[in-house]
């Protein structure tokens, strides 16, 4: 009798354990994995989003400081930044000293600056607004599809069997890639997908046992069949663990690894670099909820953005992927114009969005700030998040944005192909 698809997820030999994450595999399996990781890389050209979360709602205002609007200082005495202390964009904006590598990228042709971007009837609950950015949607339910999870089920899945989204972070799974018919892993380090090799021993063994051998017995490929239900499971496969390893094993480009984000960002070129067909991969930067003592905190929160960044561009340039890639930089909201009493500011509306890579139409996009035309004493968002989304639905991962987003947004020119 064949073993049923129970058989193998109860005896723990679905997709997690051929991943590796724990359980040995078998010779047979081991070899194939071999074989196939010895081969030339599966065609990996296709387009590439990543997508780098900023916790707590960056204060856009000096992170692209209006430095030469005289209403800047009058609201901001202290933290304030002066024409001299920024990387100047233009003779009205530019970056937080923390951000010299934001510059540098700009110079190299490699970033957009996408100005002034939000959503009507802004909330300032960092839940509520995250939510509304990660659906899509102005009046989000708990249980709304996330807005690349309604797009990774518009396109037809990608050959070769890898995940088509990956959140590489240790915090929850975002309400972005929640909700769709995808399952999408997390994972923090290389060391989840290191194959064990050889026969399983210990409890269960000699059940392990039979069940593998029956799944190897049958046709390779054959559709409905046990064993394409694990090759083509929806979780990173067991030979695209092999690839990872011969990846590392050759060596990695200069990252600044005393920075968490470069860490991640370090996995994800990693990732890339081994072959996956994986389209879209989702990470974090926390700490931007700056109530007090901004100036430090922030700082360095940016230094880090701008370093790791930079590092995984370099990366991806270098080992020719940088033009089937595009990096998108948001945060749940802004902070207010106005400073308070503990040196920080408190929650805002719109900022800055940021889109790095080769394939970006560099420079600044959307209209300057206006200091003086505020909505409850701030900024009013010139450009809706949603036209972000378009932009890179329709022109870079080839999906139907109004499908997606439930209407159709006017496509924005941040891109050069």
């Amino acid at each position: 009798m064949q073993p049923t698809r129970r058989d193998v997820l109860r005896l723990g030999l679905g997709t997690s354990t051929l991943l590796a994450c724990g359980a040995t595999v078998p010779t047979f399996l081991a070899n194939a994995a071999n074989a196939l990781a010895a081969e030339p890389a599966r065609d990996a050209k296709g387009r590439i989003l990543v997508v780098l979360q900023l916790d707590g709602g960056n204060d856009g205002l000096n992170t692209v400081a209006p430095y030469a609007d005289d209403d800047y200082p009058k609201h901001r005495p202290r933290l304030h930044l002066a024409a001299k202390a920024v990387a100047k964009i233009d003779d009205r904006v530019g970056f937080h000293p923390g951000l010299s590598d934001f510059a540098k990228l700009l110079e190299s042709r490699q970033l957009a600056v996408v100005q002034g971007v939000g959503y009507p009837n802004p909330n300032r609950s960092h839940f509520e607004s995250m939510a509304v950015w990660h659906t899509a949607r102005p009046d989000p339910k708990r249980d709304t599809p996330g807005w690349l999870a309604r797009g990774l089920d518009a396109v037809p899945p990608a050959p070769g069997g890898d995940v088509a989204a990956l959140h590489v972070s240790g915090e929850l799974l975002p309400q972005a890639l929640v909700g769709g018919q995808r399952h999408v892993p997390s994972l923090t380090s290389l060391e989840q997908f290191h194959r064990r090799l050889g026969i399983p021993d210990g409890a269960g063994a000699r059940e392990q046992r039979a069940t593998l051998d029956a799944l190897a017995s049958e046709e390779r490929g054959k559709p409905g069949s046990l064993l394409q239900f694990v090759q083509r499971s929806s979780t990173l496969t067991y030979t695209s663990s092999a690839r990872l390893e011969s990846v590392v094993a050759g060596g990695s480009a200069s990252y600044p690894e005393f920075y968490g984000l470069a860490r991640r960002l370090r996995l994800i070129a990693q990732l890339i670099k081994a072959g996956l067909t994986t389209s879209i991969y989702y990470t974090r930067l926390g700490g931007f909820d700056t109530h007090a003592n901004q100036f430090g905190t922030h700082d360095g929160l940016l230094r880090e953005m701008g370093a790791s960044l930079q590092a995984f561009l370099k990366d991806m340039t270098d080992s020719g992927n940088g033009q089937r890639l595009v990096v998108l930089v948001f945060s749940e909201f802004g902070r207010r114009l106005t400073e308070n009493a503990s040196a920080g500011t408190d929650h805002g509306t719109a900022a800055p969005v940021f889109l790095l890579g080769g394939a970006v139409k560099s420079g600044l996009h959307g209209p300057y700030p206006n200091l003086r035309d505020l909505a409850d004493g701030d900024p009013k968002f010139a450009i809706d998040f949603r036209r972000v989304y378009a932009t890179l639905l329709d022109g870079w991962l080839s999906c139907p944005s109004d499908k997606v987003l439930g209407e159709k947004f006017e496509t924005l020119p941040l891109l050069s192909v």
